[in-house]
């Protein structure tokens, strides 16, 4: 059921654009200092910044050799990117591991079907539901569609 629309404050329409508004400008903060970090940070690491906040720089990077590095040399690097206006009150270096790649599934939990009498317990179950979305979601697992 729809929400009156009340004239003099905010709908909730709003504040989700507002919301991805704000984000929008973050990312795009974060970007611009990726570029700035980038020369400075040892190579050929694509680093990436992640969360600028209370003078505490968190970074990301593939290479566990490279980010313990910069750990160590936490100083050092605080050091030249302070330099920058946009570091200037950088205090402290987080640096994280970045992992890439996803686990994959196993074939054999894709391939899996169920048996006739948990297809029949599943459906009728989905009748006593009294959600409309778990109902069709409970039909579709029973039926085996992908």
């Amino acid at each position: 059921m729809s929400e009156p629309v009340k004239l003099f404050q905010q709908t909730r329409k709003h504040l989700k654009t507002g919301n991805f508004t704000f984000l929008s400008q973050q990312v795009a903060a974060w970007q611009k200092l990726t570029k700035l970090i980038q020369p400075i940070l040892p190579q050929p690491e694509q680093w990436q910044v992640v969360c600028y906040e209370n003078g505490v720089l968190t970074i990301t990077g593939e290479n566990q050799a490279m980010i313990s590095q910069v750990g160590y040399l936490q100083k050092q690097y605080i050091a030249q990117l302070s330099q920058f206006a946009e570091f200037k009150n950088l205090q402290k270096l987080h640096v994280r591991l970045k992992i890439t790649t996803l686990p994959t599934l196993k074939s054999e939990t894709l391939s899996r079907s169920l048996s006739p009498d948990t297809q029949d317990l599943i459906r009728g179950a989905a009748d006593f539901v009294s959600d409309p979305k778990l109902s069709q979601a409970m039909l579709r697992l029973a039926s085996n569609k992908k």
